[in-house]
C-alpha cells in the first residue's frame, strides 16, 4: 500500500482518535506482556486502557517507489483480525525514506482511485529515531504515521496486535502490552463494519539512494480473523479465500525477500532470500 512521503520530522500530537475517545483510563508506563491474548480485544477488555498521545510524522506531497510485499490478504470482508509479529533490527539507514514494517491492514476500494485503511504495526524507519523500532499506526484520516514510543520494543520481542470494526465504521487499532489490550488509536473511516484484511511484512527502499537492505526473519503467527457482526474468532486457514500474488506451490518472492509458509495462512515467515 502506498503512503505519502514522509520528512524527518517529528511533532507532539493530540490523541490518535477521529472521535470521541472511550472512557478509558490512560495506560501506566508498563513492559512488554509476559502472557498471550485470551480474548480479542474491545472496549470492555478487563484493564483496557489507552495509548499516550504518539508523535506524528509530517507528510509532504511525494509518493516513493520501491516497496516489496510479503503476506496476504483476505478475498472477502471480515470484522477484524489479531495475531503475533516478531520485532527485528531491519538496519535501516538514517536520514533516507527506508523501512521496514510487519503489520496488519483494513482496507477498501471505494473507486475511482480511493482507497481508505487504518494499519497497525511494529516498524523502523530512517526518519523516525533511526535505529530505533516502533510501535505504529497509520490511517487515511490523518495520513500520518503515529509513533507510539511508550512502548518500547526491541530486538527479539513479539508483539500481539488486534484491529476491528463495528456496524458504526469505528475502527479500533489495540496492542497487548502490560498483558492487558492498550487501545492506540480510533478512526471512524468509510470502512462500514467490514473490510479485507492484510497481513504483510513491508520493505521500501528509497528510490533516492538504492541500496541492498538486509531483513532478518520476521515471524509471524496466531493470525485469526473475526466475522463480520461477530462471532468466535476463525484462524486465518485455507478455507478463507485469500489472495497472496503467487500460484499454489510458488515461493513469494519480492526484491530479494522470500516468505515461508509454515501454515497457511496463520504461521509464516519472512526475510532474505537463501539463495
Amino acid at each position: 500500500m502506498t503512503r505519502w512521503c514522509l520528512v524527518a520530522v517529528l511533532a507532539g500530537a493530540g490523541p490518535a482518535t477521529a472521535a470521541p475517545e472511550p472512557q478509558l483510563p490512560e495506560c501506566a508506563p508498563g513492559r512488554a506482556s509476559t502472557t498471550a491474548p485470551v480474548a480479542p480485544a474491545g472496549l470492555s477488555s478487563p484493564r483496557a486502557c489507552r495509548a499516550d498521545h504518539p508523535l506524528e510524522s509530517t507528510k509532504i506531497a511525494f509518493t516513493p517507489s520501491g516497496y516489496h510485499h510479503l503476506g496476504a490478504v483476505t478475498s472477502g470482508e471480515w470484522g477484524g483480525v489479531s495475531g503475533r509479529f516478531s520485532v527485528v533490527d531491519g538496519g535501516i539507514r538514517a536520514q533516507t525514506y527506508d523501512f521496514i514494517v510487519g503489520r496488519f491492514m483494513a482496507k477498501k476500494d471505494l473507486g475511482a482511485g480511493r482507497i481508505t485503511w487504518l494499519e497497525a504495526g511494529w516498524a523502523e524507519t530512517g526518519w523516525a529515531s533511526p535505529g530505533r523500532q516502533h510501535v505504529y499506526t497509520f490511517n487515511t484520516n490523518t495520513n500520518r504515521w503515529q509513533f507510539y514510543d511508550q512502548y518500547a520494543v526491541r530486538p527479539g520481542d513479539q508483539v500481539w496486535l488486534d484491529i476491528s470494526g463495528d456496524r458504526t465504521g469505528m475502527w479500533r487499532a489495540w496492542l497487548w502490552w502490560d498483558n492487558r489490550w492498550n487501545l492506540l488509536t480510533q478512526q471512524r473511516l468509510p470502512l462500514g463494519g467490514s473490510a479485507q484484511i492484510e497481513q504483510y511484512v513491508e520493505v521500501h527502499v528509497d528510490a533516492t539512494r538504492p541500496a541492498r537492505l538486509d531483513m532478518p526473519k520476521v515471524t509471524v503467527d496466531n493470525v485469526q480473523v473475526r466475522p463480520v457482526g461477530g462471532g468466535p474468532a476463525r484462524y486465518w486457514r485455507e478455507d478463507i479465500a485469500t489472495l497472496t500474488g503467487t500460484t499454489p506451490g510458488e515461493q513469494q518472492r519480492r526484491g530479494g525477500f522470500c516468505l515461508d509458509w509454515q501454515t497457511r495462512y496463520d504461521t509464516w515467515s519472512a526475510g532474505n532470500c537463501a539463495d
